[in-house]
C-alpha cells in the first residue's frame, strides 16, 4: 500500500536556475522556511541532516539520499512507524520552456502500516510543501529578474 502528498507550482524562470538553487544546500536557509538547514553531500547513499519545520514544530531528520539526477530531481528516504513505513521525500523540476518550469515537492509513503499515516499528518505535510514551493518560486523568480537586469560586461 502507498500514499502520497504533493505540491506542484509553476516557476517563471529557467529550470536550470531552479536546480542551481535546489542543489546549493548552503543557501537553503535564505529562502526555505520548511527546510531552513540542510547539510550533507548530494550523493546516493549518503546521509543528510535537515531541519523540517511544520505548524507542529521542528524536527531534525537524517534522511538517506535515495536518488538524484542533476537538473531534474532529488529524492531522499526516511523510516517511520518503527521502520514499517518508508517515506520517500522528492523534489523534482520539470522544464516546460526556456524560461519556465514546474517545481514539485512531496512525499510518498510505502509499507505495511501506511494506513496509520493520518489524514492530519498528510494535511500538515501538504501545507509545508505548499509553503516550500511558493518560497522556492518567489526566490527563483526574483533571482531571475535580478540576473536579467544585470548588464553583461563587454570583453
Amino acid at each position: 500500500m502507498q500514499r502520497a502528498v504533493e505540491h506542484r507550482i509553476g516557476v517563471q524562470a529557467p529550470a536550470d536556475l531552479v536546480w542551481e538553487v535546489i542543489s546549493d544546500f548552503a543557501t537553503w536557509g535564505a529562502w526555505n522556511p520548511v527546510h531552513p538547514r540542510i547539510e550533507g553531500e548530494m550523493r546516493i547513499g549518503t546521509t543528510l541532516t535537515t531541519a523540517f519545520v511544520t505548524e507542529s514544530g521542528t524536527d531534525i531528520l537524517t534522511p538517506i539520499v535515495q536518488d538524484w539526477v542533476p537538473y531534474e530531481q532529488l529524492h531522499w528516504r526516511t523510516k517511520r512507524l518503527k521502520g514499517f513505513v518508508t517515506a520517500i521525500r522528492y523534489i523534482e523540476i520539470d522544464k516546460k520552456g526556456e524560461e519556465n518550469a514546474i517545481f514539485s515537492n512531496g512525499e510518498l509513503f510505502i509499507g505495511p502500516l501506511v494506513r496509520f499515516v493520518s489524514r492530519d499528518e498528510r494535511r500538515r505535510l501538504r501545507a509545508a510543501f505548499t509553503i516550500m514551493g511558493e518560497a522556492l518560486r518567489d526566490h527563483v523568480e526574483a533571482l531571475w529578474l535580478e540576473r536579467q537586469k544585470t548588464p553583461i560586461s563587454a570583453s
